[in-house]
């Protein structure tokens, strides 16, 4: 908003301002006990301060009992001067020129902070505002998504904002922040998905490592999956396939091939067709469910490996401090009962170091942990894009069912009906039809028009039948 006030002259805010201020917000008995020589600072409650070219908070120390205060659209470019409104629920600083959070460690009350449009680059220092439920910092340049994570701190929040920052182009930006903050309802004024809440959240837990988040990502992706009963063919990309379904949405509204069925070899033609084709599809569709049941299998082992992975570290880790528990425990007996200053600070030395030997422990049950996370990520996308190449391969033509393809089908079955109607009318002009000429000719009268109208059909279903494998493909990419 700084362009707006390029030729005003920055201000301080000073005690002028804030009587005016005072006098503009308070109810009209108020006002008036405002102009008094006097002010009861400690009386105002609520503040506006937007639009007044304030270059620098100060002189706010006098109104203690603030609760709102509003600095939106001028010209600050430091959070300071705000320690003593220990009061405050609803801070609004939009619009400014702040490069940094800061000056809110007091601020313990604060359940509503807006900071949008400004230069801040890092979310932190805000680890106090443990009442804070709304927080917004869009349009500012936070381009490190991971330091969302610090904000698991603040359990109260609900509703954030970060729209408009760098970080937010980034691929699956929603998905790790919702993933890391689990309690949020509302991101970028959007409302939260519980359910995605929960999966993601059952997946990270509370450690937010970078690579169970890939984890994460991955699994999200093979979650959709998780299909039962009648799903099973959707969620295997074969829907319409078993059956008789798609021959019958090819031909079920083909009505110039129906009349064209009166001709005799037509109608054998259209008896024989259906029986080839539907065992086509039925290959397919058998094929599909096969290669669905592969990445089932994978799935599987990849949540089965994931969990033990996790489950001996854990395990490992309370064993650890367990035992480091039972030591300090013995030594702080130790220490109480030593009889001299000697002892007991050698004592202290020998638990600082125990210290230090803990946390090198943790470290390094963290860093296999994430090496094996790590290890099994990379080694289920591998299994993953083998499957799914595979899949892909087949259904675009490298079909292992003797080179016989629906679309092949179909342009077999194009030409020998174009045979038939060609014979047909060659047998009408020499007149070798017995009674049933009648009905043919009225049938096969334009050449023309017949010929274009079987060609049409033809391309409808052809089209059809690419819709199908390219829904098939489609779906494989998306998961």
């Amino acid at each position: 908003m700084s362009q707006f006030f390029s030729n005003a002259e920055p201000n301080i805010i000073d005690d002028e301002m804030i009587q005016k201020a005072i006098e503009e917000k308070c109810p009209e008995d108020l006002g008036d006990l405002a102009r008094q020589e006097n002010t009861n600072f400690k009386a105002v409650t609520e503040l506006q301060l937007s639009f007044k070219n304030i270059l620098q908070i100060a002189n706010l120390w006098p109104l203690e009992n603030l609760t709102k205060l509003q600095l939106d659209n001028n010209f600050i470019e430091k959070i300071e001067g705000l320690e003593t409104l220990v009061h405050l629920v609803w801070l609004d600083l939009s619009f400014n020129s702040i490069e940094a959070i800061e000056g809110l460690d007091t601020l313990t009350k604060l359940q509503d902070l807006s900071l949008y449009s400004n230069r801040i680059s890092k979310i932190e220092h805000m680890d106090t505002l443990q009442e804070l439920q709304i927080f917004s910092i869009g349009k500012n340049n936070l381009t490190i998504l991971e330091d969302v994570v610090c904000l698991r701190r603040l359990k109260s929040l609900r509703t954030l904002n970060l729209s408009g920052n760098p970080f937010c182009s980034k691929e699956h930006y929603r998905l790790f922040v919702v993933a890391h903050l689990p309690s949020l309802v509302y991101l970028d004024f959007k409302l939260v998905s519980h359910s995605t809440v929960r999966f993601l959240h059952s997946l990270i837990g509370k450690s937010g490592n970078s690579i169970l988040q890939s984890l994460c990502f991955v699994a999200l992706g093979a979650g959709s999956l998780q299909k039962s009963g009648s799903q099973k063919h959707t969620a295997a990309f074969v829907e319409y396939l078993n059956g008789s379904l798609l021959f019958d949405n090819l031909y079920g509204e083909d009505r110039e091939v129906a009349q064209l069925a009166a001709i005799p070899a037509v109608e054998d033609l259209l008896q024989a067709y259906p029986s080839w084709f539907v065992l086509v599809s039925e290959n397919l569709y058998n094929y599909g469910l096969e290669e669905y049941e592969k990445r089932e299998a994978t799935v599987s082992k990849f949540y089965k490996r994931f969990y033990e992975i996790l489950t001996v570290n854990q395990q490992e880790s309370k064993r650890t401090i367990s035992d480091f528990e039972s030591q300090n425990k013995r030594r702080l007996d130790e220490l109480y009962q030593a009889g001299s200053d000697d002892i007991a600070e050698s004592k202290r030395a020998q638990g600082k170091e125990n210290v230090h030997r803990l946390w090198d422990a943790l470290m390094t049950l963290e860093a296999l942990v994430s090496n094996d996370l790590e290890e099994l990520l990379q080694d289920f996308k591998r299994s993953i894009d083998v499957i799914a190449s595979a899949f892909i391969e087949t259904i675009q033509g490298i079909y292992p069912f003797h080179s016989i393809q629906c679309r092949d089908l179909e342009n077999e079955q194009h030409e020998k009906l174009m045979e038939i109607i060609f014979a047909t009318m060659e047998k009408l002009e020499e007149e070798e039809f017995g009674e049933d000429v009648e009905d043919v000719e009225d049938l096969l009268t334009d050449k023309n028009t017949i010929v274009n109208a079987i060609n049409v059909s033809h391309h409808i279903r052809l089209q059809k039948i690419d819709k199908r494998e390219s829904d098939m493909l489609c779906n494989i990419y998306k998961w």
